[in-house]
């Protein structure tokens, strides 16, 4: 995803701004700039100007800069969507195609699904179950077993994780969890075996 990083910095931003200009000027991957880089750089310009006549301290100017300042991010608020809408026509060469312009790439962070799993807890003689989520509104029944045969049932949580207690060092529990939504109760999770810690 293209992000616009902008400098606070009057002329961090004019330099930002003038090398995303270059980069997408004769970029093959950017035929048709929206908006065009000629109204980049003319709004370029003026914000330099206004920048100088603002550091002089010239009645009214750092007014005209501030406005000069939001029509160019404006602009280039314009040019990364511009960027976004071609790079999404090529998701493959994607954070290429949007470095070339100049705009830095904002990485997402792949989550991994949650797995249904038993843990060793941080104390001794506790097990830690997380399960996927069933939902909003969904509930989760936990039970135990030290066979696979005989089921204990643990209780029922709202959230998708509940942690055992008092449980005797060296055991081994078989584990599994129902889900439970508006539509009833769906079927019990494949066990998950634990030696108890």
């Amino acid at each position: 995803m293209a992000v616009l990083d902008l400098p606070k910095r009057i002329n961090v931003l004019i330099t930002f701004a003038n090398s995303v200009v270059e980069g997408m000027t004769g970029n093959a991957s950017f035929p048709t700039p929206s908006p065009a880089l000629a109204t980049v750089a003319a709004a370029i310009a003026d914000l330099q100007t206004a920048e100088t006549a603002a550091l002089v301290r010239t009645k009214g100017a750092a007014a005209t800069r501030n406005a000069k300042k939001a029509v160019l991010i404006t602009l280039l608020q314009s040019l990364r969507m511009y960027v976004q809408s071609i790079a999404d026509q090529n998701a493959e060469n994607a954070p290429a195609i949007i470095q070339s312009a100049g705009i830095a790439v904002k990485k997402t962070a792949a989550r991994r699904p949650r797995v249904f799993a038993a843990l060793a807890g941080a104390v001794s003689g506790t097990v830690k179950i997380v399960a996927p989520s069933a939902g909003q509104r969904a509930s989760h029944d936990w039970q135990s077993s030290p066979d696979g045969k005989t089921w204990t049932d643990l209780g029922t949580t709202l959230q998708a994780k509940t942690t055992l207690t008092g449980q005797t060092a060296g055991a081994v529990l078989q584990l599994r969890y129902r889900p439970v939504t508006k539509t009833g109760a769906g079927d019990c999770s494949t066990p998950v075996t634990l030696t108890v810690k």
